[in-house]
């Protein structure tokens, strides 16, 4: 992770930028939703399972490699992605389950 000097930096511009990071991150994951939403629609209209568990187990085990790479502890992103993941089930079960 980037360490920078700070010299002329004020607390409020570093919280200015997490908040623009944070903006990206919460816009990433709406995305992702949506994502999910076109792929639940996919999945009614063309009788595929809700439930793909190799799926799952591949989406984990790339963040967990992205963890590695990066120095972001992998059980971290793991949980995370378990929550992720959990929302957008609910979300695709949600989308299959409704009526045409």
């Amino acid at each position: 992770m980037g360490d920078r000097p700070t010299t002329g930096v004020t607390i409020e511009d570093l919280r200015a930028e997490l908040d623009a990071i944070d903006e990206k991150l919460l816009e990433q994951l709406r995305a992702r939703i949506e994502k999910c939403v076109e792929i639940g629609h996919f999945k009614r209209e063309h009788d595929v399972p809700m439930m793909q568990p190799h799926r799952i187990g591949v989406v984990q085990e790339r963040a967990a490699r992205y963890g590695e790479r990066h120095g972001i502890d992998q059980t971290f992103l793991r949980r995370l992605y378990d929550l992720v993941i959990e929302e957008t089930c609910r979300v695709e079960d949600w989308v299959i389950g409704r009526s045409s």
